[in-house]
């Protein structure tokens, strides 16, 4: 199995792990360190990423010509658009529907699809291309579940800090590309010499280089 996949399994055993513990089910019905999103909503959220990838793996004979990621993110309206935007609305709606029958309920379905992923992603061909049902556009397997990888980690650091445990530590193969595909988002946002003098030169820093 490719390197990328295995980081992406990885990462979401560690996302399982994390709504499965004790904390999430104990401030399930409170705010979440993200504004306008409860606990649940979050977890939900979280736990999503797991069905997103079981929804492309399925087949629809619809792939077509894949896109770059740069294009994936730049073609994505919840990228830059305000909280209040239809796309992160309907996002806070998606998470909160996921979590609707409860924590336990939440981390069964999320521990079953985890298996399912484990053993399905093995015998996915390396050129695999998947459609994008809810964009309309077509990424290559390995991109799309680097996409997943970002969702994974950053919300699973978003949940540990709204129930105030640690933020799960993922190995270097899962935390690498994260940062190398963010840093890219970045530059492509904000421009290299931004980003540049933000990781060297703080008098010069700019106020953000944030790649979302």
């Amino acid at each position: 199995m490719g390197e990328s996949r295995q980081s992406y399994l990885e990462a979401a055993a560690s996302a399982v792990s994390l709504l499965r513990h004790p904390a999430v089910a104990a401030s399930w019905d409170k705010p979440s360190a993200l504004m306008e999103f409860s606990v649940a909503g979050l977890a939900g959220h979280l736990a999503h990423q797991l069905v997103r990838v079981g929804d492309v793996l399925a087949p629809n004979g619809q792939a077509g010509e894949p896109v770059t990621l740069i294009e994936h993110y730049s073609r994505s309206p919840w990228v830059q658009a305000g909280l209040e935007h239809e796309s992160n609305l309907s996002v806070r709606r998606g998470g909160e529907a996921a979590a609707a029958a409860g924590p336990a309920v939440l981390v069964e379905r999320a521990q079953a699809l985890y298996e399912m992923q484990s053993a399905a992603l093995v015998s996915e061909p390396a050129d695999r291309v998947v459609h994008l049902p809810w964009s309309g556009w077509s990424l290559r397997l390995d991109d799309f579940l680097l996409t997943r990888l970002v969702e994974l980690v950053v919300h699973s650091d978003d949940l540990a800090a709204s129930v105030g445990v640690e933020t799960p530590e993922l190995p270097t193969s899962v935390i690498d590309p994260v940062v190398e595909l963010l840093a890219r988002l970045a530059v492509h946002r904000h421009g290299p010499t931004a980003v540049i003098r933000t990781l060297s030169r703080a008098e010069r820093a700019p106020a953000t280089i944030s790649a979302f």
